[in-house]
């Protein structure tokens, strides 16, 4: 698997549901979210991008304002513990429904966080490596079946072989929450009823941090 993500989702109402209604890219709204969220950053529009493409460099940021659901993928999301991302960006009046979904295929590191009305539900974060970084709130209905060991990480025959941390793979539980919260996935079986990701769009920008005017020289 190659997948990776860090975006963040603010929706009101089911974020599936509002993207797979066809959704248009407000780009007036998304240049103003963008504005309210790094108001200390230069953003140069760039080439745009869509939601097959999360995980942006530290320079980038993608956005897409869409009606009731926004989706802005930022290297502030990939952090360890999302239940620790900046304040700033939990801010019930963008949505009441907030996501966090962030996995680095590299060493198989999964992460995610939910939020309603600002309050934190469900925060997630673990990797074969480090183990369970963070684990906060109530197993949501979609991970059960993950926890208890119905799509095992290794096939029976490698389990004496391998010692796998987990009775899953992190990067299957990440295109679970993918097909739970947003309805499309990256890798994974082929699914008419899911969202193309390709065909969504994001506003591309390049960042840089203003400077104080004592500083410009």
């Amino acid at each position: 698997m190659g997948a990776k993500t860090w975006m963040l989702v603010y929706s009101n109402g089911d974020a599936a549901e509002n993207l797979k209604k066809d959704p248009v890219l407000n780009q007036a709204a998304t240049a103003e979210l963008l504005q309210k969220l790094f108001p200390n950053e230069n953003l140069e529009s760039i080439e745009d991008g869509d939601l097959s493409y999360t995980n942006p460099p530290d320079e980038i940021i993608f956005a897409g304002c869409f009606g009731e659901v926004s989706v802005i993928a930022a290297v502030e999301f990939a952090g360890d513990y999302p239940s620790r991302v900046d304040p700033r960006f939990i801010d019930p009046s963008l949505g009441e429904n907030i996501y966090l979904h962030a996995m680095h295929s590299v060493v198989d590191w999964f992460a995610f966080a939910t939020w309603k009305e600002g309050q934190l539900t469900r925060a997630l974060s673990l990797s074969p490596d480090s183990g369970i970084l963070e684990d906060i709130g109530e197993k949501l209905p979609f991970e059960l079946e993950y926890w208890k060991g119905k799509h095992p990480a290794l096939d029976p025959e490698e389990e004496d072989e391998f010692d796998y941390p987990f009775s899953f793979h992190p990067l299957e539980l990440g295109e679970a929450a993918l097909k739970e919260f947003f309805g499309y996935q990256l890798e994974g079986f082929i699914d008419d009823s899911l969202i193309e990701p390709e065909t969504i769009p994001l506003m591309g920008f390049k960042r840089s941090v203003s400077k104080p005017w004592w500083k410009v020289w």
